[in-house]
């Protein structure tokens, strides 16, 4: 597919003087064949994203300027780099960051295309290695600021459209590309032919190979730009950055360093005091010790506060579910693994509509695999 994105270099991104311009319009059938091959979900502003995460107002912000700032000036490194893997368990926030960066990279017309995978997606193309490379083209294509791209990109459509079931090869990306979720990247269920009877392609297969096709060309030296990547440090992706990519890529964890807890408190406050206007609720509601609590329980995990508000913002009385959360809480003592359990919690209602809020009274906990004394407290 180098043919695709071939000798695309020698432009400017997001410069105040642009004199060329192509008319898309004109070769339509070229971008008809390209619109066919995209995940138009995967998007970061996508209808199918309206929902998805991005960061609280004045939360990870540290985080988010360190992203913004390398992708701006990271040339400026004594070691340039180019690409940045952000990584952290489940929950920590890296879509979240990854949809705020894109928004900050928009506002300051630094953004070029962007491609979020995801596992609970209703469209199986946000979970296809197949798709990536079309929906970053398409992006590039409607971008007013690279008329050299669009002009070659759809050259190349209109030359070879078998273009889209071909390996992958090194394209050039022209300013900020991110692509969130690449551990959701799941295998294309299909036969190597090259070889008889090769087992069925694995998903560390095709991730690896789309990792190998950025390494491939970050390593020229005349590429310009700057790729964002974010997915939990599983084995396959750990392994490539640590031992493969170490020279081209840089690793940004998202641990304490970057203050998970205050973020959380700034996050609470805010959700809380919108809950108390709902519902005329007092000015001491919740209580400080009950935002200690909950910051305590998350372990650093932001995806545990934030499902819990959206539970406590259910069709229920914020007062009933924000107590069945915090009886959960009193008996973590007597539960082992209590971590494990509140985020087995927080996995389940995340992807889940929240439609069971309806009734206070209604014990929803008892989905938890706890133990039988715990269910019968939370039951009374």
């Amino acid at each position: 597919m180098s043919s695709i994105l071939n000798d695309a270099r020698h432009f400017t991104v997001g410069g105040d003087i642009i004199t060329n311009h192509y008319d898309i319009s004109s070769p339509k059938s070229s971008i008809e064949k390209l619109r066919e091959h995209i995940a138009a979900g995967a998007l970061h502003n996508s209808a199918e994203r309206c929902d998805a995460p991005k960061c609280h107002k004045e939360t990870r912000v540290a985080v988010q300027d360190e992203v913004v700032s390398w992708i701006r000036h990271g040339d400026r490194d004594g070691v340039p780099k180019k690409i940045m893997w952000v990584t952290g368990p489940a929950g920590a926030g890296k879509t979240a960051v990854m949809g705020s960066v894109a928004d900050t990279c928009q506002r300051k017309g630094i953004l070029a295309a962007t491609h979020f995978f995801s596992s609970f997606s209703g469209s199986a193309n946000r979970r296809s290695k197949r798709f990536l490379v079309p929906t970053l083209a398409y992006q590039l294509v409607q971008h007013k600021a690279l008329p050299q791209v669009a002009e070659r990109i759809l050259l190349a459509v209109e030359q070879n459209p078998a273009v889209f079931d071909q390996m992958l090869e090194p394209p050039e990306w022209p300013s900020a590309i991110l692509i969130d979720g690449l551990d959701e990247c799941e295998a294309d269920q299909y036969h190597d032919t090259a070889r008889s009877n090769a087992p069925l392609r694995s998903k560390e297969d095709d991730q690896t190979e789309i990792l190998s096709v950025l390494k491939k060309a970050a390593k020229d030296p005349a590429f310009p730009f700057r790729i964002v990547i974010a997915s939990r440090p599983e084995h396959a992706i750990k392994h490539f950055f640590t031992n493969v990519a170490n020279s081209v890529a840089r690793e940004l964890f998202l641990d304490e360093k970057y203050n998970p807890d205050a973020d959380m408190a700034l996050f609470l406050a805010s959700k809380f005091a919108k809950i108390r206007r709902r519902y005329r609720l007092p000015s001491s509601w919740p209580g400080k010790h009950v935002s200690r609590t909950l910051i305590n329980n998350a372990s650093g995990q932001f995806i545990y506060v934030a499902t819990i508000v959206r539970f406590i913002e259910g069709e229920g009385h914020p007062d009933q579910c924000l107590k069945q959360i915090l009886q959960l809480s009193a008996i973590r003592i007597r539960i082992p693994n209590f971590s494990g359990l509140m985020f087995s919690f927080v996995k389940n209602y995340w992807s889940a509509p929240f439609q069971s809020t309806a009734r206070p009274e209604d014990p929803r906990m008892v989905r938890l695999p706890i133990p039988g004394n715990a269910r019968h407290r939370l039951q009374q």
